[in-house]
């Protein structure tokens, strides 16, 4: 488990991936060296890591939500094989390890890009059950953090994270294909130094300083953290596929939003037209969750819950160890 100090460091981290340890430690009250210290021991023992991403929408991409059922005695490999794309993210293992979520990722429109969806996965022998949910809308995730890693820092801890003057051109805002490389740096480790962003871009670090300015400033990227839930307290995840009366799809997609159990809530196609993603303490707590805070909801007609055994990939690339 991590102390008070880890978690807020976290809880900094997801506030500016970016953030300066100066920054994170006159928030914190400790050191600059404390706060490095703290970040590399993060990193080195719990996988902590920061990535930086495009905001889909921003990007011309869609987002699907694939549940994939396969064999025992396949599915792992296939989780692996589907991590490794540069097009998926949130690969899991649920079910009892029979089935795959993943989030793919393709061109907004047309179907060259489509090529996972329409034609590498249906001709995988191993695959028993294939179904994919268009996503609509998020309520929660993305740049919109889980609870469970900001409930430490107060809001003046929280200025002094976030508050620095940034000297942007907001009609520079959009990303651009000149931009490839800085993402491609970014999505591996989002505090990347400039220097490095540098020599991965071929700009000045000037120039990486004021375009990095420019696409947060935007929203055309954002920072996101990568770190076991177990080790904040959650035990026991959970995919939850409900189905929701259309009338009151928003207002139900709205109060789950607000729930500090949920990481994750989007409106989807298909019969079930809402998912989230349950982080819990242990099986009782989700349990209790379950029956009483979704319980209340009577718009939500049904639910199917999938217990999740093993995050595959998270948000970025596979790091050079192949793990998430």
């Amino acid at each position: 488990m991590l102390d008070q100090l880890d978690r807020g460091l976290i809880h900094a981290l997801q506030l500016d991936g970016r953030a300066t340890y100066t920054r994170i430690g006159a928030a914190l009250d400790v050191s600059t060296q404390t706060v490095a210290r703290r970040y590399r021991r993060l990193r080195g023992e719990a996988g902590l890591r920061v990535v930086g991403l495009p905001e889909p929408g921003r990007a011309g991409r869609a987002q699907w939500l694939v549940r994939l059922t396969a064999s025992p005695h396949t599915a792992q490999d296939l989780a692996r094989a589907l991590a490794r794309r540069a097009d998926t993210s949130w690969v899991k293992l649920a079910s009892g390890g029979t089935e795959i979520v993943a989030v793919v990722l393709t061109a907004a429109s047309g179907t060259s890009a489509h090529s996972l969806l329409l034609q590498d996965i249906p001709r995988t022998a191993s695959i028993t059950a294939l179904s994919a949910h268009y996503l609509l809308h998020t309520y929660l995730g993305g740049p919109t953090a889980w609870q469970g890693r900001t409930a430490v820092l107060d809001a003046r801890q929280q200025r002094v994270v976030t508050d620095h003057p940034r000297q942007v051109d907001r009609g520079r805002g959009a990303l651009a294909d000149a931009d490839s490389d800085l993402l491609a740096a970014l999505g591996r480790d989002g505090r990347t130094s400039l220097t490095d962003l540098a020599e991965a871009t071929g700009w000045s670090a000037v120039t990486v300083a004021r375009r990095l300015d420019e696409l947060q400033a935007s929203g055309a990227i954002f920072f996101d953290l990568e770190i076991s839930a177990a080790l904040l307290g959650a035990g026991t995840q959970a995919v939850l596929w409900m189905a929701v009366e259309p009338a009151h799809l928003d207002k139900v997609g709205t109060a789950l939003a607000g729930h500090p159990e949920l990481a994750f809530v989007a409106a989807t196609t298909g019969a079930t037209n809402l998912v989230a993603h349950a982080l819990c303490e242990d099986p009782a707590a989700l349990h209790h969750y379950l029956t009483h805070r979704l319980a209340s909801l009577p718009a939500i007609r049904a639910l199917e819950t999938a217990p999740v055994l093993r995050t595959v990939k998270a948000a970025g690339p596979l790091n050079p160890a192949g793990r998430a």
